[in-house]
């Protein structure tokens, strides 16, 4: 039988709401309250360890690495391959991802982690992430909401099915809290991590997932994540989409690809304690043309999404943006996968965009990366649903580009999917016997509430 496409009882989804109980409602408002907390605690480190690495702020992380000594840029990156070293000798593993290590717990552990090695995996993140490693901020968020809620399962004793809701939930949840983009954490735990968005899975995801955000607007306050003008809808736009659709399809598979072929890559012995200096050196020495290389990419997707960005500059880092990012990773760097990936996809459409603009001119330079950035991103997660409600929330001014975005998400997407594209989060899993896994494309309700009971063996 296939151990991923198992036969299902008919469970309807009034029956699963009705087995929540008070008990897991209140665990599920108290795992968004610690998730949000932890979240604004591991921006604040952060924060501190790029002023102690780099210097004062100078408006944003570009512009204080650009006004940074040479030496800071040599410093903070070889503290970064110490930290990483240290991490490998006394954790055994750092897995490339926050939501590679949660896709490992649901599909290959029944949703379990072991609470303190989690966190302190998370922690290195953040950090290393602040020296300058080109990975995203939000794997140190994930990780902490998901351990947590694998830690308060195992107080209260849920069944299975409950347990993966609600580790994938607080994998959301800290992803909505650093980004403040609460539906979109929520359509990520259940449309990327669980494969499947029903009402039964939505409320207790969406719950979790608001809580963390208005816990953490606290301290990392209540504003987009990027600063972007009203663009208005203009017929170029929805050709671009069509056109660009494509083509945006087949570079995501090569960027999953790419993220695939790092985890191969990744050393073993005595060389993986070697292979951090080596990368992280040769990051520094390209970070001082190119400081844009450093950290997660906000900084120049901010400038590609109002047009500020030259063509020449657009094609280079979108040559070299990719290649530090799956080096970082193959060094065995642990950081998010979602700001690069978006970071990506909106150097390849903002170029494209300016080459588009000298053949049917009307349309602002920013409106393309904004389209092109959230296409690519929904193709690379197989997340079409996330990916769109992911670009509106981070910019807030959306709402004339929805119909290009979603006419370039679907063509995308399905592009990706026929193509044999797979998910960058999924496509780091491992067997234990080595082999890739074919996580579930589209768990149904019934599979969840069935795991522990239906199908005793058929999932691990």
């Amino acid at each position: 039988m296939n151990r991923w496409h198992s036969p299902q009882p008919n469970i309807t989804g009034r029956g699963i709401l009705a087995a929540y109980s008070g008990r897991f409602w209140a665990l599920t408002v108290a795992l968004g309250a610690i998730t949000g907390a932890a979240a604004s605690a591991l921006v604040a480190l952060l924060k501190l360890t790029q002023r102690i690495a780099y210097g004062r702020s100078r408006g944003g992380f570009e512009a204080t690495v650009r006004a940074a000594a040479d030496w800071r840029h040599f410093a903070a990156l070889l503290a970064a391959a110490l930290i990483v070293i240290v991490g490998l000798r006394v954790l055994h593993r750092l897995p490339a991802s926050g939501g590679t290590e949660v896709s490992e717990s649901l599909w290959l552990n029944s949703g379990r982690m072991a609470f303190i090695p989690s966190v302190a995996r998370g922690v290195i993140s953040i950090v290393t992430v602040a020296l300058g490693v080109s990975l995203g901020r939000e794997g140190a968020p994930q990780i902490a909401g998901a351990a947590t809620a694998s830690r308060l399962c195992d107080w209260a004793d849920f069944p299975v099915w409950q347990r993966r809701l609600l580790v994938a939930s607080g994998a959301g949840a800290g992803f909505a809290a650093v980004y403040n983009v609460p539906l979109g954490g929520t359509l990520f735990a259940l449309e990327v991590l669980l494969g499947g968005v029903a009402l039964p899975l939505v409320l207790p995801a969406l719950l979790t997932s608001v809580t963390a955000t208005m816990v953490a607007w606290v301290t990392l306050g209540t504003g987009p994540t990027y600063d972007v003008p009203s663009y208005r809808l203009h017929a170029s736009l929805v050709v671009f989409a069509a056109v660009m659709g494509p083509l945006i399809g087949l570079v995501s598979v090569g960027w999953v690809r790419l993220i695939a072929f790092s985890t191969r890559l990744r050393p073993t012995g005595q060389a993986r304690y070697v292979a951090p200096v080596i990368v992280f050196a040769a990051l520094a020495a390209l970070s001082l043309p190119y400081p844009q290389l450093l950290g997660n990419g906000k900084d120049i997707v901010q400038l590609a999404v109002i047009g500020k960005v030259s063509l020449g500059l657009l094609v280079v880092l979108f040559a070299l943006k990719p290649l530090v990012t799956a080096a970082c990773l193959a060094a065995g760097s642990p950081g998010g996968l979602f700001t690069p990936t978006f970071a990506t996809g909106v150097l390849f459409t903002g170029a494209a965009g300016v080459v588009f603009t000298h053949i049917w001119s009307g349309a602002a330079l920013g409106s393309y990366a904004l389209i092109g950035g959230g296409a690519f991103l929904a193709a690379s997660m197989q997340g079409p649903l996330s990916g769109t409600v992911l670009v509106l929330e981070l910019s807030r001014h959306f709402d004339a580009l929805m119909v290009p975005t979603l006419l370039a998400v679907t063509i995308a997407t399905v592009i990706a999917r026929r193509l044999g594209g797979g998910s960058i989060y999924s496509a780091r899993l491992m067997l234990h016997d080595g082999r890739d896994p074919k996580p579930p494309a589209g768990p149904a309700i019934a599979t969840l509430y069935a795991l522990d009971e239906a199908l005793p063996g058929e999932l691990p």
